[in-house]
């Protein structure tokens, strides 16, 4: 029998692979719109299709997980993702690279339903676990900026989608041949809730959707723009479309190590004071990113997307420690559909408010109300204590 320690390590990988896909066109439409000739504002809109795929179609990856196989789930979005993103680079005009990206982003719907359900399904330490999936995620992203604008250069802008498409191949036939189909998940609970009641587990979904979906535009928006922001306000440092991904590689891999420390800190501390302290803190960093220029510029950008990565894992934390197993997958596609659909709006509210007279000075200050909005969220979480008292109640009643 094939060993199945090689699932978290494929999990990982899958992660990485899955947010360096989708931010693939966002870093090579910086040198497409100038081989085109064409304003950024214009041609930036045709990756709206894919962002909305990678939010709408993650019900029905959770759904086919919970019903077929998780499994074999994850094999299609290894080897569908790797042939949508070979066929888009082969696009002869606007409406073939719009098609293209909208099916890579509804083939990149699968992983987070899927693979985090796969992943949080009996850790020890979830916080760590989520975590460390979470860093190989933004290392995704980071590699996204740095392969694309290296390839971009040097190959043109087909080959950036010729590669990871490759990547994605080659990690689909690992999967298959190296890891173990744990089977189907068991079905034990009669109610979705783990260790709370209908009403308890309401409350907490709800207002998981609220941080959810301002979070997901919080995190849309940085990672979409963060290309053409420092192509406007870093020119003092580079202007080369490599030095470009270098700058935006730099940040986005030492902020992902916030999502390390935010998974032990996941095992450690409860989890209204760790939402809470996430949304204070990214407030006034958005707010100072909005007029800065060079290299305060850059240190800012890399606070700010250190307190935007490091509310992700809590966001799954979430769903890991009050949702029974073989609902985790459809809840987990609901929280996606929400974040990544709403997510979604970040393209056209990026590419309207970069036509305005304030650029992105104006998306910064819209984030920032955002984050406000997902701090007075996390104030109605139940604290531990509150918890621990309901549980109790449940225990009684039940006796």
């Amino acid at each position: 029998m094939r060993p199945n320690r090689f699932l978290v390590p494929f999990l990982n990988l899958g992660h990485l692979l899955d947010h360096l896909v989708m931010l693939v066109f966002p870093t090579a439409v910086v040198a497409l719109a100038r081989q085109w000739q064409r304003p950024y504002s214009e041609v930036l809109p045709l990756a709206l299709g894919g962002f909305i795929a990678f939010g709408a179609f993650a019900i029905p990856a959770g759904w086919l997980a919970d019903h077929w196989s998780r499994y074999r789930t994850m094999v299609l979005y290894f080897f569908g993702i790797g042939v949508a993103m070979i066929a888009t680079g082969f696009a002869q005009s606007s409406w073939q690279i719009a098609a293209g990206l909208t099916v890579v982003g509804a083939f990149a719907a699968i992983y987070h339903p899927v693979g985090i359900a796969m992943l949080v399904a009996s850790p020890e330490r979830m916080g760590r676990v989520l975590g460390w999936n979470g860093l190989w995620g933004n290392l995704g992203l980071a590699a996204a900026a740095l392969v694309t604008g290296a390839v971009v250069d040097l190959a043109g802008w087909r080959a950036a989608f010729f590669v990871p498409g490759a990547a994605c191949l080659a990690t689909g036939a690992g999967f298959l041949a190296l890891v173990q189909d744990p089977g189907r998940v068991k079905r034990t609970s009669k109610s979705i809730g783990l260790h709370v009641d209908a009403r308890m587990m309401t409350r907490i979904f709800a207002i998981l959707l609220v941080a959810t979906a301002c979070g997901g535009i919080i995190f849309n928006s940085t990672t979409v723009a963060m290309p053409k922001v420092f192509d406007e306000r870093l020119r003092a440092l580079t202007q080369t479309n490599f030095g470009i991904g270098v700058l935006v590689a730099c940040v986005y891999s030492l902020a992902a190590f916030a999502q390390v420390l935010m998974g032990a800190l996941i095992d450690r501390t409860e989890l209204r004071r760790l939402m809470i302290g996430v949304a204070l803190v990214q407030i006034p960093l958005l707010f100072l990113a909005a007029n800065l220029q060079g290299w305060a510029m850059l240190a800012a950008s890399l606070a700010m997307m250190l307190a935007v990565f490091g509310q992700i894992p809590l966001n799954d934390a979430i769903v890991g420690r009050y949702c029974a197993d073989e609902y985790r997958a459809r809840v987990l596609a609901v929280r996606y559909v929400v974040s990544l659909g709403v997510a979604a709006v970040a393209v056209p509210m990026i590419a309207a408010l970069h036509r305005t007279e304030g650029g992105f000075r104006n998306v910064f200050f819209v984030l920032s109300a955002l984050a406000a909005g997902m701090l007075a969220a996390s104030l109605f979480f139940p604290s531990r204590g509150e918890l621990a008292e309901h549980k109790a109640r449940l225990a009684e009643q039940s006796a």
